[in-house]
């Protein structure tokens, strides 16, 4: 490996590194924020309607997207990239 190859890969798996650390921030921040709706809602008079529901929901989306992001490949093996090339070959 050469040298711009090494800062290059250096680059990439900092980049990795700082979204998992940040997915791990961002799940906490989740938990303990619809942990206090959650809470918020057993000691109130609302108990009939289970309203944290929304925030739990829509931020879930958020966090599984972030989460796609972080674990995604961003990368195709050789492999990969000469069978899409076939399979668009033979389809021409």
């Amino acid at each position: 490996m050469t040298t711009d190859d090494t800062s290059t890969v250096r680059a990439e798996a900092l980049k990795h590194l700082k979204k998992r650390r940040d997915l791990v921030g961002h799940i906490i921040v989740y938990t303990l924020i619809n942990g206090f709706l959650v809470a918020i809602w057993a000691v109130t008079d609302l108990h009939g309607f289970f309203w944290p529901v929304f925030p739990i929901l829509g931020w879930g989306v958020a966090v599984l997207l972030n989460a796609w992001d972080v674990y995604r490949g961003d990368t195709f093996s050789e492999a990969r990239i000469q069978r899409e090339i076939e399979h668009l070959q033979r389809h021409r």
